[in-house]
């Protein structure tokens, strides 16, 4: 069991470094470029897409890498003193993480990223913590420390719940779920495992280039890396060793990330990667192909069925259209004229009512013109969906002038623990909003679940 929470906590740094060795983006590949979709109203502001802040873990890792040191000396000024602080601190956070099973989400302790503030703040004082984290926070976005391939062109499709009207790869973290458009058109949809609080997925805008056989794995040079029994810093980790997290197929998404299989069927829709979307094996290689046909990149099923029986040998795509992928945080969503609440599952406060009023208006709908008791019933899921309950009705507006607080506290009804997502039927969203899934993929090898 040891060796199983240390192995766990080495996947994160697979998800971290793995793309570090696909070999060079090719700057003069033709890019897709994004089409906006139609908006039904003017773009507002995207006040429900969250920040991401930074985790001890995500520190631990990127403070292995020499560029990322060197902008903290160069662009925060920070001395070797306080470098050598924050390794300790992030790395005393890893050990306490291996210590309480990183798997075991409820017993790490809170938010992990109010956790890290808190470090930071102490170690470096409130402003340089602030540029601390929006530095770890434009590393993360860009999905490269060096800065390139965040200067790609695409960008990320305007206003709430856009709908893909050229072909690109669609995750929403809190809805567990990836879609693959084509020209427009959702192909399929796969449910997905996502990184867990303290080794969260990123946001923002990546894009997918090359697709890899039978990865192989070089662990970093990290304190917690030489205490593994069986993994060396720097050594080639096999394709199908028991000690590559990698699985069968990695598709790269720019550092940090990578969309990869391995992932057993009962981890998906569950909090089940170190910082990369996770699928089971058999979908990694359903995607992989699908991908291929979306790119207009020609593999057959034969030829990737070979290139995975001769496991020891690396094979790489190149694909010949790069494809936009987009890493939303969106937990409302207006879905197939219903609307989705889910949960804010990296407490990032986005279930508000100004939020929610976004996304109605950005679909036709006025939150003010809806019943008293389709707003309550909306306000209840809200708060049931909330990380922060109480900030959350706090935020809230009262559903109509004569219904007071005390009203809509005894309506609530709290949903059950594992609950992610509370599904309300407005007969105003009638055939508007996002897809529903389509062949939808729930890991259970059919490729037709249901969605759940």
């Amino acid at each position: 069991m040891i060796l199983l929470r240390k192995l766990l906590i080495l996947g994160f740094a697979a998800c971290l470094f793995a793309s570090c060795t696909t070999g060079p983006i090719n700057s003069n590949t033709a890019s897709v470029q994004p089409t906006p979709s139609p908006s039904p109203s003017p773009s507002p502001q995207r006040s429900h897409a969250a920040t991401v802040r930074v985790t001890l873990p995500l520190l631990d890792a990127l403070l292995t890498d020499e560029k990322f040191v060197s902008r903290l000396k160069t662009n925060l000024k920070l001395s070797d003193e306080q470098i050598d602080s924050l390794r300790r601190v992030s790395s005393e956070e890893i050990t306490r993480l291996r210590e309480s099973n990183a798997e075991d989400v409820e017993s790490n302790g809170g938010d992990p990223r109010a956790r890290a503030e808190e470090q930071l703040r102490s170690i470096l004082g409130e402003e340089k913590a602030k540029e601390l984290a929006s530095l770890v926070t434009e590393y993360w976005a860009k999905g490269d420390t060096g800065g390139a391939a965040g200067d790609t062109g695409l960008e990320m499709l305007p206003g709430p719940n856009a709908v893909p009207t050229d072909t690109r790869v669609v995750v929403n973290i809190p809805a567990f779920r990836m879609d693959l458009f084509q020209d427009g058109t959702l192909v399929k949809s796969y449910k997905i495992g996502i990184g867990y609080p303290d080794f969260p997925l990123p946001q923002g805008l990546r894009k997918a280039e090359t697709i890899i056989f039978n990865p192989t794995w070089t662990p970093p040079d990290s304190p917690w890396v030489a205490e593994m029994k069986n993994v060396t810093p720097g050594e080639t980790v096999k394709p199908g060793d028991k000690n590559n997290p990698l699985g069968p197929i990695k598709i790269p998404i720019g550092l940090p990330s990578l969309i990869h299989g391995g992932k057993a069927p009962s981890k998906l829709g569950k909090f089940a990667s170190h910082g990369c979307v996770g699928l089971t094996s058999n979908q990694i290689k359903d995607f992989a192909l699908l991908l291929s046909k979306a790119s207009d990149t020609e593999v057959s099923d034969t030829t990737i069925t070979s290139y995975l029986q001769n496991k020891e040998e690396t094979q790489t795509i190149k694909l010949n259209q790069e494809i936009p992928v987009e890493l939303r945080y969106e937990t409302i969503v207006i879905e197939d004229g219903k609307l989705h609440i889910y949960k804010d599952v990296y407490v990032q406060d986005t279930n508000t009512e100004e939020n929610l009023r976004s996304v109605l208006d950005a679909h036709g709908v006025k939150f003010d013109e809806l019943s008293e008791q389709q707003r309550t019933e909306i306000l209840n899921a809200l708060t049931a969906m909330s990380a922060n309950p109480q900030k959350a009705a706090s935020a809230s507006a009262s559903p109509s002038p004569d219904a007071s607080p005390e009203k809509r506290t005894t309506r609530r009804k709290q949903p059950p623990k594992n609950q992610n997502e509370i599904v309300i039927d407005l007969s105003g969203l009638a055939q508007k909003g996002y897809p529903a899934p389509v062949n939808f993929d729930t890991g259970t090898g059919s490729g037709k679940g249901t969605r759940g």
